[in-house]
């Protein structure tokens, strides 16, 4: 019998949202739900009165009710949802507008700076002044290519106050990278930094912008954030503009436009690793509705709440992280590299700041484990009640770490979803307990089921995430996807009429969730379908090992394991060494999982969203052609896995 790692008392079931929310459905609706599971099933029985009721819990703003919630609650895609509705996304997120801290920006060289609620709406009003009379309207695109600072959020909020489209990648996307992404969409205005930190050095942007300003003809004006040094010169960039002297006016208030729920919100990207990245449309109401169910009620944010994640502008958890302001709650932003000076950094910012929801990634977790720290003989983190972890699967071991070594009295929750729906289909549940290696629920609102290769639902197998209802934080469409051919493929094609997500899952007895990775590159050795994180939990146990990358090569009419190793401080693979990976595998896995070759490489390439890209390294030992290496990190680790002599025999 599995113990759980945690449970929630009585006293703190009864204080969540989540709690609050299943009694004002069982009043609205003469229900009697005392736990998730029954909430959850009438969440995806009744989906049109599920997101109706949380429309009302969490008190959306909007000039205009909707007349219809859904119009068919089984057609996907295709479904229209609250029609009639009219609302502003930077509306809601701007309610507060008193003296609470809305945003604390730490950066990596220790500069803090706050900005109270307040101070956030007279920044925001200033800016979408300043857009406006630089011509920018609803539908126009407006892009950062930023840090994660309190501009980023400004910016972003000014322009969708207007219903413009807001798109973000991080500084450290290489030039490449920003045109494949923003040349696609041909935005107006670019928002950016002079330049950021990582690992103590401060890094220059301005060559970077010249060259993405200079490819982009649809741009008009460049606005610069000082960050590096106080005044950075603008000479080459033509129509570039300090962003002081931008929001240079006397705008005090925000003419909200309001617009239809499925207005466009965001452009959201692929990673881009097999092609150009795709360009995911989401609208305004589903984006909101969405991530404030996860925030609100899965993770339990309140207004007395300061959360921080670990993120940058181009990842979905930015997103995510910044409708937090709807709630009122104090975001923290981070800017630089989490292990500089060393790997206590955010671990001294979370007690300093007083950080009661500490988001990360789960490769963050398993390099802090392998660095020795033990943030809690260290810290105190009394006001931690909850660490969230996404990305990739969280081991069974960096379960117990974070439970070890950073607080045993709080709710773990890994989650899982996608920049595709800027959200998550599995995620924490406050009321409910914490077992090892599983992720407590599934959402709210959204059915989903393993697959066999059959499309019948499976428990207790491992099988293809999929969802069979449509939910409203699906993109609207694909950007230069006329017909809708690319988004149908990227999501309908294995099952028609059902999403298939493309990561490989299997449900516990209990409702838990294991995640095995991307399907897409599932290993099939004597075709019996293999999850790569199986083999990653325990390389993550070997302190010889920093890193590794499992691949599938193609090999005499089957597919044979390919495992390639990262040595730890200039360690050497030694036979010894590859004979004990066998027998720990072969044990603790099974033999099917045992590598047909281990193989030392001097790195392991990862995008800039810190995920192994197993596809690209697979592709590279086959001869093929890895097409945009620019959406990677460090592109370079990519050479150490051609031409390699092992794997000719």
């Amino acid at each position: 019998m599995v113990k759980p790692l945690w449970i929630p008392s009585d006293e703190r079931i009864k204080a969540t949202n989540m709690y609050r929310f299943m009694q004002f459905v069982n009043h609205k609706h003469s229900r009697t739900f005392s736990g998730y599971d029954a909430l959850h099933q009438w969440s995806i029985e009744d989906v049109g009165s599920f997101w109706a009721d949380w429309w009302e819990f969490a008190d959306i703003r909007a000039s205009r009710k909707w007349t219809t919630v859904i119009d068919d609650p089984v057609k996907m895609p295709g479904a229209q949802w609250f029609e009639g509705s009219r609302l502003n996304f930077a509306e809601n997120l701007l309610r507060y507008r008193d003296g609470q801290t809305a945003l604390i920006f730490r950066g990596e060289d220790r500069v803090r700076q706050t900005m109270s609620y307040r101070t956030l709406y007279s920044m925001v009003a200033k800016t979408a002044f300043a857009l406006e009379k630089a011509g920018v309207v609803s539908g126009d695109r407006v892009v950062a290519f930023m840090p994660n600072m309190p501009e980023a959020i400004i910016a972003m909020l000014a322009a969708a106050s207007l219903g413009a489209i807001w798109s973000s990648c991080s500084p450290d996307f290489g030039v490449k990278g920003v045109l494949d992404r923003f040349g696609q969409t041909r935005p107006r205005i670019l928002f950016t930094a002079d330049g950021y930190f990582f690992k103590g050095q401060p890094l220059d942007s301005l060559e970077k912008i010249a060259g993405i300003v200079g490819e982009i003809p649809s741009l008009e004006k460049i606005v610069i954030v000082p960050y590096t040094r106080e005044e950075p010169p603008l000479s080459g960039i033509p129509n570039a503009v300090h962003f002081a002297d931008f929001i240079d006016n006397d705008a005090e208030e925000i003419a909200f436009n309001q617009l239809p729920f499925n207005h466009p919100l965001y452009i959201m990207y692929s990673s881009g690793t097999t092609g150009l990245p795709k360009c995911m449309v989401q609208g305004a109401g589903g984006v909101l509705l969405n991530q404030l169910k996860e925030l609100v009620l899965h993770s339990d944010l309140k207004r007395e709440d300061t959360i921080f994640y670990f993120t940058t502008c181009g990842w979905m958890m930015w997103n995510w992280l910044t409708t937090s302001l709807a709630v009122g709650a104090t975001l923290v932003l981070y800017d630089g590299n989490p292990f500089h000076p060393g790997p206590e950094a955010l671990w001294q910012m979370a007690q300093d700041e007083k950080i009661s929801l500490f988001g990360t990634s789960a490769g963050y977790i398993a390099a802090l484990k392998k660095s020795g720290i033990k943030p809690s003989d260290q810290f105190d983190f009394q006001p931690l009640k909850a660490l969230l972890s996404t990305g990739s699967p969280l081991s069974k071991e960096d379960f117990h770490f974070i439970y070890d070594h950073i607080k045993a009295d709080m709710q773990l929750a890994s989650i899982s979803g996608g920049s595709d729906l800027n959200g998550c289909f599995v995620l924490g549940n406050p009321m409910g307990p914490v077992y090892e290696g599983e992720i407590q629920c599934l959402a709210l609102g959204m059915k989903v089921y393993a697959y066999n290769p059959a499309g019948e639902p499976v428990v207790g197998q491992k099988g293809e995430l999929v969802c069979t209802a449509p939910f409203p934080s699906m993109p609207i469409y694909f950007w230069n996807d006329e017909n809708g051919q690319a988004y149908h493929s990227a999501y309908f094609d294995s099952f028609p009429g059902v999403w298939t997500h493309g990561d490989f899952i299997e449900f516990t007895e209990r409702g838990g969730v294991i995640m095995y990775g991307r399907s897409d590159a599932t290993l099939n050795p004597g075709g019996v379908r293999i999850g790569t994180s199986e083999i990653y939990s325990i390389l993550d146990r070997m302190e010889e090992i920093e890193d590794s990358v499992v691949v599938g090569q193609k090999w005499q009419n089957d597919v044979r394991v390919i495992l390639f190793v990262k040595m730890k401080q200039d360690g050497v693979l030694s036979e010894d060494l590859k004979g004990e990976v066998i027998q720990k595998i072969r044990l603790m896995a099974s033999p099917r999982h045992v590598p047909a070759k281990i193989i030392s490489v001097p790195d392991i390439p990862y995008t800039l969203n810190m995920k192994k890209v197993e596809l690209a390294v697979q592709k590279v030992i086959h001869g093929e052609e890895v097409k945009n290496k620019m959406a990677l990190r460090n592109p370079e680790a990519l050479d150490n896995f051609l031409h390699l002599k092992e794997l000719e025999s």
